[in-house]
């Protein structure tokens, strides 16, 4: 991360899409700030909640390739589907969702407490290009 912030003057990125009220994505959002955070990866977030309509300009501001979806199981269950898909249509080469795996159309991996961040980080950050 500190050679890729050398090279091109930035960190790499990740969008924290947070979906539906601060009360039903604030912990997942902490928890997937703090997880790519510790690989070097920068979450950018607006603290606007994303729906399928709004998260392709949001993935395109944030300057990331890889998005992150936080919300509450509830809330997966009605949007997560349909936001994956609009950024994967907007760009997005991966997108994690925070919390246990299911099965959503175009969530390609899960973070969640005890999962193996070791694998994660490593995999996105070969992803980005990012040595």
């Amino acid at each position: 991360s500190d050679a890729h912030l050398a090279a091109t003057g930035s960190r790499p990125k990740v969008f924290v899409a947070a979906l539906g009220p601060a009360a039903a994505h604030t912990a997942r959002v902490s928890f997937a700030v703090n997880l790519f955070g510790a690989g070097g990866i920068e979450a950018v977030h607006d603290p606007v909640s994303v729906d399928a309509d709004t998260a392709a300009g949001s993935l395109a501001a944030s300057g990331a390739s890889v998005a992150v979806l936080c919300s509450s199981d509830a809330l997966y269950a009605e949007q997560a589907a349909q936001v994956a898909g609009a950024l994967k249509s907007a760009g997005a080469a991966q997108v994690f969702l925070a919390g246990r795996p299911g099965e959503y159309a175009d969530v390609d991996a899960y973070v969640f407490a005890g999962c193996d961040a070791v694998a994660v980080l490593t995999s996105v950050l070969d992803r980005m290009g990012v040595a």
